[in-house]
């Protein structure tokens, strides 16, 4: 089961980007696993009575394990942006070669560009022959790539994370700092910058990789001036093996008091995490649960 689970925040509009994922990804699904309670909402959600909470996508791993988010149905006040971007391995060893990766990518950018922005066009860069940036219509980023089949194999949908505001030429010591907290974790591929290249350090990550168990998640120290950073907006979901592994990770992981809420917290680089029992939506069923986890900071599983 994926232990770290991508959570994308969505304003009021889950259900339907969830549709929309499941369009664009072929044998995708999209599903409402939880709703607002009927009564008793804090006034800050009022008018979600019994709509949909989460809803969750599951995309087809290409050879793979599929790769599972959650769309947070919410109000506005977080928004996703491209510090937090999913990468989309399009190997032609899986595809069934190359032209058949290509024309699977330009069928993915198809559906995603369709009221999106491009952050980068379509089109050959130095590090890949077919390689594309876009932001959906949702906000959520992707970076669509063509792979070499030679290299390593991974994933086909990887969270990449863009060190700029405010935590620039950080993506290293984060590499670092985040296989010291997780268990089986290990670094992977790096390749530094061999001089500076804008706000980018020489010896800033141009790219860098890290792996948590079986998943995988990539680096990158911004080459560009950034404005904006990590957020709520993307969060990153883990689901631990009972209290022991909640307040380890709590303890090792939050640092910045006033972001711990239901279970979240932001990391010393701004990333937001999760960090909730496996078996979060067993508990949630409990009488009380909802009101029980909106007076919580870190969960404690017997409060429920």
């Amino acid at each position: 089961m994926q232990k770290i689970v991508p959570n994308i925040w969505c304003s009021r509009n889950a259900e339907e980007a969830g549709s929309f994922y499941a369009e664009v990804f072929a044998g995708a699904t999209s599903t409402v696993e939880s709703r607002y309670p009927e009564t008793g909402l804090p006034e800050f959600q009022r008018g979600f009575e019994g709509a949909p909470l989460t809803v969750a996508v599951e995309i087809p791993g290409a050879g793979g394990p599929a790769a599972r988010l959650v769309l947070i149905n919410a109000g506005d006040e977080f928004r996703p942006n491209h510090a937090l971007s999913f990468v989309l391995n399009f190997d032609p060893a899986v595809f069934g070669g190359e032209d058949a990766a290509r024309a699977r990518i330009d069928e993915v950018w198809s559906g995603l560009s369709a009221g999106g922005t491009e952050m980068m066009p379509l089109g050959e860069y130095p590090f890949s022959g077919r390689y594309g940036w876009v932001a959906d219509r949702f906000g959520v980023n992707w970076q669509l790539m063509l792979t070499q089949p030679e290299g390593d194999p991974r994933p086909f949908v990887i969270p990449s994370l863009m060190f700029g505001a405010g935590v620039q030429n950080r993506a290293a010591e984060a590499i670092a700092f985040y296989t010291s907290v997780f268990d089986d974790a290990a670094p992977g591929n790096t390749f530094p910058y061999g001089e500076a290249t804008g706000p980018a350090t020489a010896g800033a990550l141009m790219f860098g990789e890290f792996r948590i168990g079986e998943q995988w998640f990539a680096v990158m120290d911004s080459a560009v001036e950034q404005t904006e950073s990590f957020t709520c907006g993307v969060s990153l979901e883990v689901g631990c093996d009972g209290q022991a592994e909640i307040d380890r990770l709590w303890g090792a992981l939050s640092a910045v008091p006033e972001a711990e809420q239901c279970g979240w917290l932001a990391d010393q680089f701004g990333v937001s995490w999760q960090i909730v029992p496996a078996n979060m939506g067993e508990l949630m069923e409990k009488p009380g649960a909802f009101d029980a986890l909106m007076g919580m900071h870190k969960i404690v599983i017997d409060e429920f």
